[in-house]
């Protein structure tokens, strides 16, 4: 397939990167024990939304994440999810809410990453039907979905990277504990050896008297 580049075309890549990169949004959230932290998000009906987290600190690495639309309709639920990705269209105007609960947890708080992707809302010509596949919208389709395949190798690398942070303090803490242990287990020795010592030194003095 050939498509023919020009002036409008280019714009209208520049114009689609940055609709694609303008209505994604990463964040970092700390959610204590028994509590529940929810986020809105107002869009139109047809536009797609994708969320995707990961719990990178806290206890079992765990949350529960709920997706309710304006009419407060249920669209997703998860309990006890480390990491996820939900991709939905939204199916009429308004805001939709998603929540992470750490309610079950007792005195864990958790550090949960997670980022919202808005794609654009269907396009529709002024009869209300879909535009015809020209070649413009066809390289715009192929831009958008490059694009968001970009994002995910993106946030696969952040979830690697909080992988291994996690994988580091896990062991950060286990060589920490055998340390502790080692020193532990060497004072013990030392403590029987000295009352080894002073037991034998004791025993032959009285034996002496005698």
């Amino acid at each position: 397939m050939k498509f023919s580049f020009n002036i409008e075309t280019v714009s209208t890549v520049f114009f689609t990167l940055i609709l694609v990169f303008e209505y994604v949004a990463g964040y970092y959230i700390t959610i204590d024990a028994h509590a529940e932290e929810c986020y809105f998000d107002r869009v139109s009906s047809g536009t797609k939304l994708s969320l995707m987290f990961e719990v990178a600190e806290g206890g079992f690495l765990d949350i529960d994440v709920h997706i309710t639309g304006p009419d407060g309709k249920q669209i997703y639920s998860g309990e006890r999810e480390s990491n996820g990705k939900f991709t939905f269209a939204a199916h009429q105007d308004g805001d939709y809410k998603y929540c992470f609960s750490n309610k079950m947890s007792t005195m864990t708080p958790k550090v949960v990453m997670f980022t919202m992707e808005i794609g654009e809302k269907a396009k529709v010509d002024s009869d209300g039907n879909k535009d015809t596949e020209t070649t413009q919208n066809k390289l715009e389709e192929m831009i958008s979905e490059l694009s968001s395949k970009l994002y995910g190798v993106k946030h696969e690398q952040e979830y690697m990277e909080v992988r291994e942070r996690i994988h580091r303090a896990i062991n950060d803490s286990t060589n920490s504990r055998v340390v502790l242990w080692s020193f532990f287990e060497a004072l013990v020795l030392v403590a029987m050896t000295l009352g080894q010592v002073y037991y034998l030194k004791r025993f032959f003095e009285v034996r002496r008297v005698i």
